[in-house]
């Protein structure tokens, strides 16, 4: 199973930084007796292993050889290979600059690297034989990529940052197996491309007579790409009991907020 881990936008909603986004330290984790900074995309990076990824590949735009330099060759046991995206045309051609090293018995995992979100292990609960989101509760999903889901639990319709939106469910991140990739990226060449994200692609693919589900394994996702989201992390982190962030989430603690602030805070699908 393949990890792909879109890292190619600039971060603009953070900045100035003097690294990548990705590369943000958020809590610590314990390397070699001493505890260290975290990287933020060392959250996804850990829960796509235990979800059951085998190797990763970030997709990284020319000039961030800092994410590089930080992970190199793998994470701890596990290969992680590069692939560049030339300019920013956004999360679809991201994602497909990864397809050739996908086989066709592969399966594929995406997710989104300035996110954190628990429970950790949650990635397990998405099956293998078809596109499935995993789900999380915000209180605001207009900010997010909304899912709207049938009684059977089949995807209707993916609202993109919509403010009438239907759903308080949203993806976090999604599995797919190889033959799916292919059938998406067909999708988006014979539309040009025009597709920049992951929702609106996947509307016109469902609308062709594909088929996706949407998993409600989710309690509590924060985007790290803002300052406020940055702080919510470090509370949702705190609730977690867990400076490596692998403990579950309380009983009593809410899934989207704490202390008065949402942990739900501001992202669809821009990398920028």
């Amino acid at each position: 199973m393949w990890g792909i881990i879109p890292a190619a936008g600039r971060g603009t909603r953070i900045q100035p930084l003097g690294f990548s986004k990705e590369l943000l330290p958020v809590g610590t984790r314990v390397d070699g007796g001493a505890e260290t900074p975290r990287a933020v995309s060392e959250y996804l990076v850990e829960r796509m292993i235990v979800g059951g990824a085998k190797r990763l590949c970030f997709v990284v735009s020319p000039g961030k050889w800092d994410i590089v330099n930080y992970y190199r060759g793998g994470y701890g046991a596990t290969p992680i290979s590069y692939v560049i995206q030339p300019q920013p045309r956004g999360l679809c051609d991201a994602i497909f600059r990864a397809a050739p090293f996908v086989t066709d018995g592969d399966s594929v995992l995406v997710g989104l690297p300035d996110t954190i979100w628990f429970p950790a292990d949650a990635l397990r609960a998405l099956p293998d034989d078809t596109l499935s989101f995993l789900l999380f509760p915000v209180e605001r999903p207009q900010l997010f990529d909304a899912v709207v889901l049938d009684e059977a639990g089949r995807v209707r319709e993916i609202q993109v940052k919509r403010q009438d939106a239907a759903s308080r469910w949203i993806w976090g991140a999604f599995k797919m197996p190889a033959r799916v990739l292919r059938d998406l990226e067909r999708h988006w060449r014979d539309r040009n491309g025009e597709d920049e994200y992951v929702g609106t692609l996947v509307n016109g693919y469902l609308a062709a007579g594909g088929t996706a589900i949407g998993v409600k394994a989710g309690c509590a996702y924060v985007d790290v790409g803002t300052l406020d989201g940055y702080r919510a992390a470090l509370d949702l982190l705190a609730a977690a009991g867990e400076p490596d962030g692998q403990g579950a989430v309380p009983r009593g603690s809410h899934p989207s907020s704490r202390g008065g602030r949402s942990l739900a805070s501001g992202r669809g699908e821009a990398l920028a």
